[in-house]
């Protein structure tokens, strides 16, 4: 037996040292040692925003072409308005502290079809996260290696992918503490270098704003105010995937130390600080160092040699291992800011699958108590992104700019028509009403804007995905509806079955011939396997038992007090098949279990209730459709035919009944 259970051993035993050593979710320290303070939280889910000053206000300085002097308005506007979506979101934080975000809001303040349109963005959204940060890392990389390393550049960002599933597979507080120093080393030398640049051309201020009037006036004099506005607009909404990070915590407020809403406000208050100060000062330094492109290199690498040069800490050799230090922790950071990708990817998803509009298996945690499937998906579509952009960040800068906007909007509108809805049952709306009016202006604004002007050159591929995964959702819906109605229909033929005259337990007998019955949620489905078993074999059954194995999946375990109305809810469904039989004179007792593995946990009770009662034999109901092929066995687990094999190859006997749906 050693021999034939080695192998499952071993792998067992990889599987741990690769994922970790599997965590019990009914713990009650496990979820406090898994929750973020808000500081974890700031490295783990603020690492998006502040990252993309690696990529952002290049973009939105490229796009002014020979007008740079126009940047000034651009780091104001960028600092200003992150404020503002911050302090909006703050508010999504209140209305919603479980969680969930612009998916949430847009689905509870709008409309559930409208929340399909914010989720599918949002997807969009952190698969672009996880891609257009590798690739802006590979090419920070890239910056101080030589051209022929050009060539390598996917086959690096793939790498990269596939290391940050695996931190992300082992848990997402390791995979933060893993990346932390590599956080604080970027927050450290971008402070020094923006603000070394800043005073080192302090000189230069006071001409900068005169300067930038004039050129303005000039620009305006040959184009007009609205080509100016309109050219200050798509700039600025070139480093629109910078505020991405602030979606990403109200969409994790759930992982959130308690007080959840006090933790998710201090950290947005981190974020914005430091992304307004990291984003906005970038800017101002091409403006002050007279930034120009060159070939195989960032601005960013090039404004900061120039600012390391200057300081005169050493001879070239020391400058450029300086600068090849702080592009190192640029990427690195960038590596850390897919993670945030990661984090919330996985979380919409398991929104969006409560909801019915993905498949259940996404709500369904790993050992190490994280959304596996959700982890999968978004790195392998990252991949896939990746090799068909071919890593370009301009392209991905657009695809990623629509998607976040397009969230924003559609979130910040449901904001404006909750406060508009409470305005006579509130004090203060007005002050909230008018914060979401503005930031949805803003976002609207610069989404009409991307769309008309980047519509062939990325933005239709944007609407296109999203249209698809929307189609794809509308459909998996449909059969869920579908099989729910056909599942209600068979409990409400079974619910007219009396109960019986007889009053008081009776025990059951381990020696005597047994018929075990794995339940779940539904009355009927139990109920179908108990007549059915009692028709076809009469007075061989003896003893009657139920066991059910609840899946600890990610609403419930994140949810406020979902643990303990899960173990409520299943006591109760137990207490009912077992009184059931009580009623009738028949022996019946019941078993419990919770894990996040359904059919390890059943097996294990299985096994357990073959020690107590060793002629056992084992029922369960399987939906049987009409018509089976892959789509349907995604959209349901096959947990009874693989538990069928466990229980075979340990030598025990199960039947499986077809319930036709």
């Amino acid at each position: 037996m050693a021999a034939w259970l080695s192998p499952d051993m071993k792998k067992r035993k990889i599987k741990e040292l690769v994922l970790g050593k599997a965590l019990d979710p009914m713990q009650s320290d496990t979820r406090h040692s898994m929750a973020l303070v808000a500081f974890l939280a700031w490295v783990g889910l603020g690492a998006d925003g502040l990252s993309s000053s690696a990529y952002g206000p290049e973009e939105t300085f490229r796009a002014l072409g020979a007008h740079a002097h126009l940047g000034l308005y651009m780091a104001i506007a960028t600092a200003v308005t992150v404020f503002i979506i911050a302090l909006a979101y703050n508010q999504v934080i209140e209305l919603f502290p479980t969680g969930g975000g612009g998916y949430r809001v847009a689905t509870k303040l709008v409309g559930p079809y409208m929340g399909l349109i914010s989720g599918c963005a949002l997807i969009l959204d952190y698969v672009l996260t996880i891609s257009i940060s590798v690739a802006s890392g590979v090419d920070a990389i890239a910056s101080f290696l030589p051209l022929a390393f050009q060539d390598y550049k996917l086959w690096a960002e793939a790498f990269f992918i596939g290391v940050l599933i695996i931190l992300n597979l082992r848990g997402l507080k390791e995979a933060i503490k893993i990346l932390l120093p590599i956080f604080l080393g970027f927050v450290a030398t971008h402070f020094v270098l923006i603000v070394y640049g800043v005073f080192a051309h302090a000189s230069n201020l006071p001409e900068l704003v005169p300067s930038t009037l004039a050129e303005t006036g000039e620009l305006a004099k040959n184009i007009g105010w609205t080509g100016v506005a309109a050219m200050l607009l798509l700039a600025y909404s070139q480093g629109g995937g910078t505020y991405t990070g602030l979606e990403a915590v109200s969409n994790n407020v759930n992982i959130l130390a308690e007080p959840r809403v006090r933790t998710g406000k201090v950290t947005m208050l981190y974020m914005a600080l430091s992304l307004a100060f990291t984003a906005g000062g970038i800017i101002l330094l091409y403006l002050l160092w007279n930034a120009q492109p060159v070939p195989g290199e960032t601005l960013n690498a090039t404004t900061f040699k120039s600012i390391i040069a200057h300081m005169g800490l050493g001879g070239p050799l020391v400058n450029s291992s300086l600068l090849v230090i702080v592009l190192a922790f640029e990427a690195g950071l960038l590596f850390v800011a897919a993670n945030t990708g990661f984090l919330g990817g996985p979380a919409v998803l398991s929104n969006m699958a409560g909801d019915s509009w993905v498949p259940h298996k996404f709500r369904y945690l790993s050992t190490r108590l994280v959304t596996q499937n959700g982890i999968l998906v978004l790195g392998l579509a990252a991949l896939a992104i990746l090799f068909w952009t071919r890593g370009s960040v301009t392209l991905l800068v657009v695809l990623y700019s629509i998607s976040v906007f397009l969230t924003f909007a559609i979130s910040l509108c449901g904001l404006c028509l909750y406060w508009w809805r409470k305005r006579k049952k509130l004090q203060h709306w007005r002050r909230r009403f008018l914060l979401s009016l503005t930031g949805f202006i803003i976002c609207a604004g610069i989404l009409a804007i991307l769309l008309a002007e980047r519509f062939t050159e990325g933005g239709w591929a944007t609407i296109a995905i999203i249209a698809v995964i929307a189609s794809g959702c509308i459909y998996v819906r449909k059969h869920y509806r579908d099989t729910k109605k056909a599942i209600r229909s068979v409990d409400s033929v079974f619910a007219s079955q009396p109960m019986g005259h007889h009053v008081g337990p009776v025990e059951p007998d381990p020696s005597k011939q047994t018929a075990v019955f794995i339940v779940g949620n539904s009355r009927g489905g139990g109920l179908h396997a108990l007549l059915w078993v009692l028709r076809m074999f009469p007075d061989h059954f003896k003893n009657f038992i139920f066991i059910n194995a609840r899946t600890v999946d990610s609403h419930a375990y994140g949810g406020e007090g979902a643990l303990e109305q899960m173990r409520t809810e299943a006591d109760a469904t137990l207490k009912y098949f077992v009184d059931f039989c009580h009623s009738h004179n028949m022996a019946s007792a019941s078993y419990l279990s919770f894990g996040t593995d359904v059919v390890n946990e059943v097996t294990d009770l299985c096994e357990e209730v073959s020690e107590d009662y060793p002629n056992a034999i084992f029922f369960t109901s399987k939906l049987v459709f009409e018509t089976d092929n892959w789509f349907t066995r995604l959209l349901h687990n096959q947990a009874a035919l693989a538990i069928q094999r466990r229980l075979h190859f340990e030598g025990l006997q199960m039947v499986i009944l077809p319930m036709k749906v």
